[in-house]
């Protein structure tokens, strides 16, 4: 996969189609779910001769030394990758004129969110004591 490829794919992933679902009927309402979409990626490519690393290398004299390096030395590479968070925080709902938001709720994300927050105020509470003590 080259880099234009991995960014093309990664622009797809990473939409606005991505935050808003196909919305849907039920029951007369209109859902259109809605979620947080984030993400980033790179990629590279580029040669590298397999001598590298054994110094500074005499400037190249011909062209052929230019591309592949001293005594015929090919090198070469690519890669990239990309990542990305697509998480449901909620839906509108539309019936008749009116349009009211329903948020999800993810037990996960709360309890971590609550756990890193005690952990945050049992490490102020050690270190306002330890402070006192000495």
């Amino acid at each position: 996969m080259d880099t234009q490829d991995l960014i093309s794919r990664m622009s797809e992933n990473l939409s606005v189609r991505r935050a808003f679902g196909a919305a849907y009927e039920k029951d007369g309402l209109l859902v259109i779910p809605v979620a947080l979409v984030a993400g980033g990626g790179g990629g590279g490519e580029g040669t590298m001769p397999k001598d590298r690393g054994r110094g500074p290398r005499p400037a190249p004299e011909t062209s052929d030394e230019t591309a592949h390096g001293p005594e015929g030395a090919t090198g070469s590479g690519s890669g990239g990758g990309f990542g990305g968070l697509i998480m449901p925080i909620g839906a509108y709902v539309v019936k008749g004129d009116q349009v009211r938001w329903v948020p999800a709720v993810d037990v996960t994300v709360l309890l971590l969110a609550s756990l890193s927050m005690a952990r945050l105020l049992a490490r102020l509470w050690t270190r306002g004591s330890r402070r006192h003590h000495t």
